[in-house]
């Protein structure tokens, strides 16, 4: 149980780590993509943070796998160069014993990606289509900021001097349409401006109130001028869809088995087999992890990377393919698993082919580097 405990430290400690640098990588350029959005009106400033939130299980259930395998190939490799394995071995720990608390370990770390991929992952997926929804869904007007000009969709410019808490109600209005095949232009002021739904049709206006409207053609004193106390402007609905993946991600796992779909089907395959990625890769990352004493305990983690690379490209690919209706076998990303699990069988059986692997990949390994 001491060596036990040991182990599983140095290896969670390390994917902790690792966890962490790559959810504040990723964070960081979410983060950056919704603070763009908010910046041109699509978003609201205060929702930022709450989409991360809702994202936030869906992130974790991809970076752990990969914080996972590399916490392996730290912890086993820096255990190897400090000659703790060869010291462990002398002992009488085999190979087999390695193993088992490496994956014993890995089991615990599966189980928190199952309940991120198959609960809280669809929960917040949910909770983030609908709240982008209610942002898509606003009208232009309302996403106005007070002293600003707003261009508008059709080619027009909007600006209000003050816009209120709920963003319904403008003070101060100026509106600019663009110009017809005369050339002529049609400028709008009001004193106020209010959003509202009319009760039958359930279509939404901007009611405008004690202002003038402008029409003419630039650099002519033709003007016509007219009065207005109240002046109403049909808002078209949005046009924002949620994508189909989106959709389908946010239903539950119960509605997944319910549903027909080849969709359906690809998604409960890829929340199943989340937390057998884990088990695999940690399968993978025990012989890939085998050093040297007097080697390098980075020497093996460029060609063990590109290992994991391909096995996740791979995977996407197999979904995608059932998602669109291509794939050979409907169980296709079953295939890909299994295929990955024999190759990590082979590496933990036959250590020359580990060596062979990594001799494939170094080349790779070391083009990337130059180009680095």
């Amino acid at each position: 149980m001491i060596i036990f405990r040991y182990i599983a430290k140095e290896i969670l400690m390390s994917m902790v780590a690792v966890c962490a640098i790559l959810l504040m990588i990723i964070l960081s350029g979410r983060f950056v993509r919704y603070l763009a959005e908010a910046a041109a009106g699509k978003l609201e400033a205060s929702v930022l943070f709450a989409l991360i939130g809702f994202r936030l299980p869906s992130y974790l259930e991809l970076i752990i796998p990969l914080a996972l395998f590399i916490g392996i190939l730290l912890a086993h490799g820096r255990m190897y160069v400090d000659s703790e394995m060869s010291v462990l071995k002398a002992c009488g720990m085999s190979e087999k014993t390695l193993l088992g608390y490496t994956l014993t370990t890995s089991l615990l770390v599966a189980v928190v990606v199952g309940v991120f991929s198959l609960h809280l992952g669809p929960m917040g997926a949910r909770a983030s289509a609908a709240l982008i929804d209610e942002q898509r869904s606003r009208t232009e007007f309302e996403t106005l900021k007070p002293a600003q000009f707003h261009r508008l969709s059709g080619g027009g410019v909007s600006y209000a001097e003050q816009v209120s808490d709920d963003k319904k109600r403008l003070q101060r209005v100026f509106l600019a349409s663009p110009g017809d095949e005369e050339r002529r232009v049609a400028l709008m002021t009001a004193k106020t401006g209010e959003t509202v739904v009319d009760k039958i049709s359930g279509r939404r206006y901007l009611v405008l109130s004690d202002g003038y409207q402008y029409h003419g053609t630039p650099g002519q004193s033709n003007y016509e001028v007219v009065s207005f106390r109240s002046y109403a402007q049909y808002l078209p609905d949005s046009d924002y869809e949620a994508k189909q993946r989106d959709i389908i991600d946010g239903m539950t796992t119960l509605q997944l088995i319910e549903a027909d779909t080849p969709q359906a089907n690809s998604a409960l395959q890829w929340r199943l087999s989340m937390p057998l990625l884990v088990m695999v890769v940690a399968m993978l990352a025990v012989p890939l992890s085998r050093t040297q004493p007097r080697s390098g305990r980075y020497n093996k983690m460029i060609p063990a990377i590109l290992l994991y690379v391909i096995y996740l490209v791979a995977c996407n690919a197999a979904r995608g393919m059932l998602d669109e209706g291509r794939a050979p076998t409907p169980w296709l990303l079953w295939f890909v698993h299994a295929g990955f699990l024999n190759l990590a069988l082979i590496l933990l059986i036959w250590p020359s082919f580990t060596h062979a692997i990594s001799g494939w990949f170094r080349p790779v390994a070391k083009q990337h580097s130059s180009n680095a």
